[in-house]
């Protein structure tokens, strides 16, 4: 072998290469360690320059920053999104690099709907649940009541956006909706009234039941002198209902065809 002058220039060029290439690895890693490429600035921002109603520069101090490790080219990115999608109010959030010493965060916030569930979270219009200060959420808007099984949150909105829709004809709005483990639908109206729709067995099921409430509701007021607390719209031809004297009767019992 060191006799074959071919040989031996071949493992002189491949040791020579490796030699070229480890200086070179060793000269691009000296200069991206330069303090001037150290992270000097971190802008955060609305997404598409919309301004950010409730994140705020204290809690990104507090719990996002500390966990930005790295400079200009070595901070991982989606560390650092994970990092700012772990602040309250954040629904999502990306980041990009500006050379030469600069992070840029756009940020997008939940826009909530109500609360979810009994332990104090929130829910987004998207559907999103997510925990976030009570009291700073109640002073966007009037909070809709949600509960329903893990993993029901985005068809609950869904639902909640239909039984707005139809609950119309009477002037009144749900306030709370309610899906149970057994899927059976419940709703409470902001006039106080709760009506229980059971389960949706066919696809206009919901819907019909609540036409056949518009038609009949308005006898049912004057009969009844706005004293029902709750109808049941589960019968297959008629209804059941509770006062507030505690009365409970039937659309049969009521005349009300």
């Amino acid at each position: 072998m060191w006799q074959d002058a071919k040989l031996l220039n071949a493992i002189a060029n491949v040791l020579f290469s490796m030699v070229l290439l480890a200086l070179v690895v060793s000269g691009v890693w000296w200069v991206i360690q330069r303090p001037v490429f150290a992270l000097h600035v971190v802008r955060v921002e609305g997404e598409q320059k919309r301004e950010l109603r409730h994140v705020n520069t204290l809690t990104i101090r507090e719990q996002a920053l500390p966990k930005i490790a790295g400079n200009f080219f070595t901070t991982n990115l989606d560390q650092v999104r994970q990092a700012f999608e772990s602040v309250p109010w954040v629904r999502k959030a990306s980041v990009q690099r500006v050379w030469p010493d600069k992070l840029v965060v756009a940020l997008e916030e939940h826009e909530v709907l109500g609360t979810w569930g009994e332990d104090g979270r929130l829910i987004s219009t998207a559907g999103d649940v997510f925990t976030a200060n009570l009291a700073e959420a109640e002073e966007d808007a009037q909070l809709i009541g949600f509960n329903g099984p893990d993993g029901s949150e985005k068809e609950v909105v869904a639902q909640y956006r239909q039984f707005k829709e139809w609950f119309s004809g009477l002037a009144l709005e749900p306030e709370a909706i309610d899906y149970s483990s057994r899927y059976a639908w419940s709703v409470k109206l902001n006039n106080g009234l709760r009506v229980e729709l059971g389960k949706a067995q066919e696809p206009n099921g919901l819907k019909k039941r609540v036409e056949q409430l518009i038609k009949v509701y308005p006898q049912l007021v004057t009969r009844l002198q706005g004293s029902i607390v709750s109808v049941d719209m589960r019968y297959p031809n008629g209804l059941a209902l509770k006062t507030s004297s505690q009365n409970v009767g039937s659309i049969a019992k009521l005349g009300v065809k």
